[in-house]
């Protein structure tokens, strides 16, 4: 996994900030000037006892604050604003590359962040609400997180043209999905899955899309958009959208969500349960059914 480099205030702000519409961006630029200089134009009032000092020193520095975050906070507000029109203009770019290929070869050649863009975009033609954690690296755990209605989606990307998606990676997300409390789950890659993996995703409500299957979504979602490509039959994001399933239960013990386990020894073992999410912390079961 890359490590993140130490960023500054400033820079963790205007990532924020790019997360975020490019006018929402711009309205806050407009709002915070509106703010600070307003601040920045208040009088000081001057202390006439010494009980009053603290106060004139605290609006003093308040001032001072405001004068100079009058102009620098806007202006990051204004560099997120465009990066967050850069991203969205590239998102467009990479759908319509892509969808407008005739192969899934059109995933090899992008970089791991090109193609969180590309799956996060491709959500959104679909009707989702799509937050954009920017998971830390070119494999950094949950990279989006999906919103329709109530109900949230996590999903990690892996851009993984040169080997398959294991077990673990499935494992760990069906994990965290408990913990969070999400509906539901998908894991992308720009190749493809182990059979391991799809054993275990199947029957739960975690969705596995490989590079081909992917390429066929978003050739299907730029269709249904009135855009290029001729009809595929095929699979949407609708339909591969994880089954409903039972709920999930809440520990006797901590009250937490709980997870599918198999006994692997005993008299019930290869039998499935629920057992507690903080394991080993919490070491609370329920029986399925």
């Amino acid at each position: 996994m890359a490590r993140r480099r130490r960023t500054s205030p400033a820079e963790d702000l205007m990532d924020v900030v790019a997360m975020l519409p490019w006018w929402a961006g711009v309205a806050l630029a407009v709002v915070s000037y509106l703010v600070l200089h307003r601040m920045a134009g208040q009088e000081v009032v001057a202390a006439t006892k010494l009980g009053e000092m603290g106060t004139m020193v605290t609006q003093t520095l308040w001032k001072t604050l405001a004068t100079f975050g009058q102009y620098l906070l806007p202006l990051i507000c204004v560099a997120g604003a465009g990066i967050s029109a850069w991203r969205r203009r590239e998102r467009r770019k990479l759908i319509a590359d892509v969808g407008q290929s005739k192969a899934a070869d059109a995933l090899d050649d992008m970089s791991w962040r090109e193609f969180e863009m590309l799956v996060g975009e491709a959500f959104r033609l679909q009707g989702y609400d799509v937050l954009e954690t920017g998971g830390g690296g070119a494999d950094g755990g949950v990279d989006l997180v999906l919103s329709k209605g109530t109900e949230k989606y996590l999903v990690q990307c892996k851009q993984w043209k040169a080997f398959k998606v294991g077990v673990d990676v499935v494992r760990e997300l069906y994990g965290v999905m408990a913990a969070k409390g999400a509906a539901g789950g998908f894991v992308v890659t720009s190749g493809r899955f182990t059979e391991d993996a799809a054993g275990f995703a199947s029957g739960r409500n975690l969705k596995l899309i490989d590079g081909p299957l992917l390429h066929d979504l978003i050739r299907q979602a730029r269709s249904s958009r009135g855009q290029t490509p001729a009809p595929q039959s095929g699979p949407s994001l609708v339909s591969a959208a994880p089954a409903d399933t039972p709920s999930v239960p809440g520990c006797p013990t901590c009250s937490k969500p709980m997870v599918k386990r198999t006994a692997k020894r005993g008299a019930n073992a290869g039998e499935e349960f629920w057992g507690c999410s903080a394991y080993p912390g919490c070491r609370g079961t329920r029986q399925i059914g």
